[in-house]
């Protein structure tokens, strides 16, 4: 799931600073541990500024990740990808030489942290400049990839990766491809995906997501994936100011509203969250479910409070404490409420 706020840009871009992404071994200053990006500021001589296209690819894009809470670094990121895209086009006008880019890419970040709703962003973006002719997301996991027996998993695969032509294949907890042994088919599956990365060069774009540790450990198991994806993006979690801010504006969407004393109700519970996990907690997932929990709560109460009259409109529009209801156990971050 992802968390939805209003970004304090307010509709401004980034600096005109790009990060071009190469594959390098530095560190790229977002947090992402072996892709990175080498820092390169471009002077602009008065009267060398081309005008942008009338028709801004980018505005759509932005217009997404505006309301989407926190994040600045991948947002950032994203600007570099479509600034890279848009100069290398400008390059080939000018009769230089583009170079070949690889864009498949690494998310790391745990459950409810903007993953797939930012490799959706990805693929429209890609779609937008360009650079893939559908712009499709097919989402898959482990159970979708591998197969039952010799060869069913490389069929599988391969069947996957032909429907993500023109798009973006997104395997989410990817890490669980490695965890069989030597004897498991998940191996069979990251053996053909990166063939298909060679063989379909450039028609696709893979994804890889997952934990952050359970990740770098998944790179580990094959010596060609790292340089194979040199966009590394970490998810960093939410905090409870965060969740609130995401939990308050999911509401709002709805045309509903959670009062004071519901948002107090509700921060309490996430902080006793955050300590109680075993994992790091920053489920925006499990706040769109209680939220979605608490409107259905709400209307069973005005339905008994109102039986035979109608609720005005601040009353339809109000959750209060007595409709945010969870159960009493803590659920652990990527279990849905």
């Amino acid at each position: 799931m992802n968390g939805h706020a209003a970004s304090g840009h307010q509709g401004a871009r980034p600096s005109r600073q790009i990060n071009v992404v190469l594959r390098s071994h530095e560190t790229y200053g977002l947090g992402a541990s072996s892709a990175a990006a080498q820092q390169v500021d471009y002077p602009e001589p008065a009267g060398a500024a081309r005008q942008a296209p009338a028709a801004d690819p980018y505005a759509e894009i932005q217009k997404e990740m505006e309301h989407m809470v926190g994040m600045e670094g991948v947002k950032s990121l994203i600007y570099e990808i479509y600034a890279l895209l848009l100069i290398s086009q400008m390059r080939s006008e000018a009769g230089l030489s583009g170079g070949a880019q690889v864009y498949h890419m690494i998310f790391k970040g745990n459950p409810g942290t903007g993953k797939t709703t930012i490799a959706r962003i990805v693929a429209k973006l890609f779609q937008k400049m360009g650079l893939l002719s559908k712009g499709h997301l097919i989402e898959v996991e482990r159970a979708d990839l591998v197969g039952e027996y010799i060869g069913h998993t490389a069929q599988k695969t391969r069947d996957l990766v032909k429907k993500a032509l023109g798009g973006v294949l997104f395997v989410d907890e990817a890490y669980s491809l490695a965890r069989g042994g030597e004897k498991d088919f998940g191996k069979e599956a990251i053996d053909t995906l990166v063939k298909a990365m060679e063989d379909y060069r450039s028609q696709f774009v893979l994804i890889l997501a997952g934990y952050p540790l359970e990740i770098e450990h998944f790179l580990l198991t094959n010596p060609g994936l790292p340089s194979r994806f040199p966009i590394q993006i970490d998810f960093p979690d939410y905090s409870v100011d965060q969740l609130i801010q995401i939990a308050e504006l999911m509401a709002k969407d709805r045309d509903y509203s959670l009062l004071p004393q519901t948002v107090f109700k509700l921060r309490s519970h996430l902080i006793q969250e955050k300590t109680a996990t075993l994992y790091s907690f920053s489920n925006a997932r499990y706040v769109r479910n209680l939220i979605e929990k608490s409107i259905r709560h709400q209307a069973v109460r005005l339905l008994n409070q109102y039986a035979s009259a109608s609720p005005g409109r601040q009353e339809l529009m109000s959750i209060r404490p007595e409709d945010m209801r969870w159960e009493g156990k803590v659920k652990q971050p990527g279990e849905l409420g």
